[in-house]
């Protein structure tokens, strides 16, 4: 997200003198490749050093923070300026409006679909679903299990550091470090909310996002602490996941009462 964000919004003022479509799309270009390139890092441990990817992605976000707070406050920092933040995109790269819609919302919607399609009714996203359930079993097929689990990082770093591109080009206009506070969170939240399913985080997001954009309006016409907020996503992600894990312990549960010298 951080990768994709700073590189788009690199692309957004340094590069001049291009149609608005083409610059557009090399931002968006830019955002993509950046973050696939960090995807790939993690991908890369995972499949050949056996490295968990959990272990990886958190470590990475330090390294990847540390980098770009360097870049956007040395040498892509706007001049004469104290805060550490990029100049403005040019007028060309910047995200039309639709009405009250911003255009990337469109295409994260797009987006999700595209990779419903590809799950649902692909080769690659059968060998996705295969590795993802059983890598042994993948093995035995005669899928390449390291490099499917390569291009599944790459292609999810891609599509996160798509989504900080469409932030700079359609909301911020520029990189500032602190856009991304609680967006991982928020993630998390809101694909437990559409049990993990690309076309349920859109119903999911939508509903994350209108309560974050309306917690500061709820404090100044209503009066509603916005910690209110934080509350109700803490709820809705406790009672989101209380049936996955009590199938969990209730499946623990049963194996350890079956289990035995026959088995």
């Amino acid at each position: 997200l951080l990768t994709g964000a700073l590189g788009s919004a690199w692309a957004g003022y340094a590069l001049s003198n291009l149609p608005p479509l083409v610059h557009i799309a090399l931002a968006l270009a830019f955002g993509f490749f950046f973050g696939a390139l960090v995807g790939a890092i993690a991908g890369y441990l995972k499949a050949f050093r056996g490295v968990h990817e959990v272990i990886t992605t958190i470590m990475l976000n330090s390294i990847v923070m540390g980098i770009v707070d360097y870049l956007a406050s040395n040498p892509f920092k706007e001049a004469d300026q104290a805060l550490t933040r990029t100049p403005q995109i040019l007028d060309s790269v910047r995200l039309p409006m639709f009405g009250n819609f911003p255009s990337g919302f469109f295409l994260a919607a797009a987006l999700a679909f595209l990779m419903w399609w590809i799950l649902g009714f692909t080769t690659t996203g059968f060998r996705f679903n295969t590795v993802g359930r059983n890598r042994f079993a993948a093995w035995y097929a005669g899928i390449s299990v390291k490099r499917t689990v390569v291009s599944a990082m790459v292609i999810s770093g891609a599509i996160a550091g798509l989504g900080g591109a469409i932030e700079t080009l359609g909301i911020t206009y520029r990189y500032a470090p602190a856009f991304n506070l609680g967006l991982g969170f928020d993630g998390i939240t809101i694909a437990l909310l559409g049990r993990v399913h690309p076309i349920g985080i859109i119903p999911g997001a939508i509903l994350i996002g209108g309560m974050r954009a309306g917690a500061a309006n709820m404090q100044f016409d209503a009066g509603v602490a916005p910690e209110l907020v934080d509350l109700l996503m803490a709820l809705i992600l406790f009672f989101v996941t209380a049936p996955l894990i009590a199938r969990f312990f209730k499946n623990s549960r049963n194996k350890s009462v079956t289990s035995g010298w026959g088995n």
